[in-house]
This record gives structure tokens, sequence and C-alpha cells, in this order.
């Protein structure tokens, strides 16, 4: 069969119906059409900013959408949560040129999941091996610095590294359901101590306030105004720039609903902190948060728990709590391996690149190992 792979600017070139057909069968809610296209419509994920699309499709003879890629052209590291700011700035002091890059990812989003989309009529591994040689070819034909493909799954990681690319390993922490029927399950399987604070905690994070778990019709416009607020100000003050326009939330409200968990804390009928969470086949995956008044654990309220009791609830198997924070571990949420690969043009930079993964990763796994055995909240006499 003849293939031929197309560049796009935008996944609305490509378009919903041929997109969804590839990306649909994963269940991942960041790689579907209507989320990418959000980031795009919205003027989040734009050249301006940063993030020029050169996504691909792979099409057979008759037109037919058989894969897709998403795949941006970057100016910088900003958004991507892997992190290779030290290999620019060593690159650059040695006279090369890092950015532009291309990446492999979904913009702002640390969560892992398919990067490359297979139609199921075609061969999964077939699409695999001819996006990423079109993206490897692409790199060359731009003259750019880099390949770069963020939080792909672990079969994809492995195939990227047998076929030449650098492999890199971080942890996230990540809540597993122990086929519980209740959140006082959950807390059974725990020690005696982490109960009883985590007991304490959500009362004193309740205490006086309305928390709601929203999701389909019943969030509304005024929700995303409160939720922008709480957004702006938190990532204001974290990292300095908010990546997303309030025009993106509008259209995740429009498109995305019924795949929305938006959890709402009301003082006396009046918004004052939210977090945002996107519903899997499988999994909750946590992502934005904000608060303008402090609440003593209301954090841990809104980002853990109630993401806790809406997984049990909904019957999914994990709850994805995005990137960092060792204080999840006593929350039950565990460390887990995430992913990225990497190709580098310039075997000058390569080498010492290569060298410096060979180390790491095994690190990696040496400390996911240990911070689970040492910090573990379950019960020794379960595991």
């Amino acid at each position: 069969m003849t293939f031929t792979l197309r560049v796009h600017d935008r996944v609305a070139d490509i378009g919903r119906e041929a997109w969804d057909a590839c990306a649909s069968p994963a269940g991942d809610p960041f790689v579907s059409f209507d989320f990418l296209d959000a980031c795009e419509a919205s003027g989040s994920a734009v050249p301006r900013e940063g993030w020029a699309g050169r996504h691909l499709s792979l099409q057979d003879e008759t037109g037919r959408v058989l894969g897709v890629m998403p795949l941006w052209l970057k100016g910088h590291s900003q958004g991507e949560y892997v992190f290779d700011h030290s290999w620019a700035d060593a690159y650059e002091r040695a006279g090369g040129r890092y950015y532009p890059k291309l990446l492999g990812a979904v913009p702002f989003t640390p969560v892992s999941g398919p990067r490359f989309l297979a139609h199921p009529d075609a061969d999964a591994a077939t699409v695999r091996e001819a996006l990423l040689q079109g993206a490897l070819a692409l790199t060359e034909r731009l003259g750019v610095s880099s390949l770069h493909v963020n939080f792909p799954t672990r079969d994809d990681w492995k195939a990227m590294g047998e076929a030449g690319l650098l492999r890199r390993q971080d942890m996230q922490y990540v809540w597993r359901n122990g086929g519980y029927r209740t959140f006082d399950d959950f807390l059974a399987a725990l020690s005696s101590n982490r109960r009883k604070t985590i007991r304490r905690e959500r009362r004193e994070a309740q205490a006086g306030l309305d928390i709601r778990t929203l999701t389909g019709a019943a969030i509304e416009e005024t929700h995303w105004d409160a939720f922008f607020a709480f957004y702006m100000d938190t990532g204001s003050r974290k990292w300095g720039r908010p990546y997303l326009t309030r025009d993106f939330f509008s259209r995740l409200g429009a498109t995305m609903a019924d795949r929305t968990a938006l959890v709402m804390a009301f003082r006396d009928g009046v918004p004052i902190a939210g977090a945002l969470n996107l519903i899997g086949r499988d999994a909750l995956y946590g992502r934005q948060w904000g608060a303008l008044e402090e609440v003593p654990f209301l954090h841990f309220e809104l980002c853990y728990y109630r993401a806790i009791d809406f997984a049990i609830e909904r019957g999914l198997s994990r709850v994805e709590a995005g990137a960092q924070g060792e204080h999840k571990i006593a929350r039950g949420y565990l460390p887990s391996p995430v992913y990225s690969a990497h190709w580098i043009a310039d075997p000058a930079l390569r080498a010492p690149v290569a060298d410096y993964l060979a180390r790491e990763r095994p690190a990696v796994e040496a400390e996911i190992g240990a911070m689970t055995e040492e910090l573990s909240p379950f019960r020794k006499d379960l595991s």
C-alpha cells in the first residue's frame, strides 16, 4: 500500500471526523480533536505564542487518513513539563541554535498518552513507524536542532528507542483504584495515622463551604468566569504568565463538558476556588487549580480527595494528578514512571545528552522504588 504524509498548520485542516477516527479509540481526551482545536482556536497554542502547528497526517492512495500526530514547531520550551532548558543553554553557549525545535506533544499537558494515533483499520505499528519517520524527515527538512516526543505510552517510548531516539524517564504521582466502593474503603487501606490525618484535612477544608463537582450541562459560563480568575491568579504567581486564554475554557465547555469534571468551592454562594479535571475512558486527569481565598487543606480536598471520590463513583481505575508534588504520596498518589524521547541532530550535543540520560534513567527508577517503599501511606499488611 502506498502512503502519503502531509503536514498541516492546524488540526482543523485535517478535520474532526478524520482526526477523531484515529484518536477516539485511545479514549484519551487530550489527543481528541476538540481539545487540540480548543488550544489552537482559542489563541493558546499558536505561532505568536511559540506553538506553530506542524501536525502530520498519513493517508492512503484514496486520501483516507490512517494516522495522525500532533506536532509543533516550538520557539521555546515553555508549557512542556519535560525540562530541556539546560540542553538549550549549553548548546547556545557553544554557538549552536537550539530553537526552533519540533515537539510531539499535547500543549500545556503533562499527561501520558498516545502520540502516534492510528485508525483502527490500519496496523498501529506501521502507522507509528511512518509517522515517526515523517517527523524525523521534517526535522531534517526544516533544519531544526531536534525532535522531542513528550509523555508517550511506554510501548511508543520503547519503539522510539529502538529507532535511535534518546530515551528519558521521569515520575508523576498516580492514585490507583483498588476496587474501592467508597472513600472509606480507600481509607481502610491506609495506615491508621494517615486515615486520621486525611479525615481531619477533609473536615477542615469543608468547614463552611459548599463544594460541588460539576460536569456536563451543570457547568455554566459563570463557572468558567470564576475558574479563569482562579487560574490566572495561581498561574501568575507560579510561572508568571498563564498559558490558556479565557476562550479556551469556553470552548472546552462547549465541546467537552461531558468529559470535564469541574470541582468548585463556594462560600455563601460565591465561588472561591476550583480544580479542573478531564475524564478519560478509564482515568481522571487533574489539570489546573486555583483559589482566591486561603483555606487550610482546600487544595488537597479539591484536587486529590474529590478526584478520588469521583473516580470511585465512576469506576475509573486511576487518577493522574499531574507533575511534581511529593506531598501527593501521603494522600495515596504513588510515584509512577513517565517518558519522553529525543532526537538531536548535532552529535556534539547528542553525545553528552545521551550520556546524561543513561545515568538519569536508573537514578529515577531507584528513586521511584525508594519513595514507594519509604513514604507509601498504605498498610504494610495489605501489600
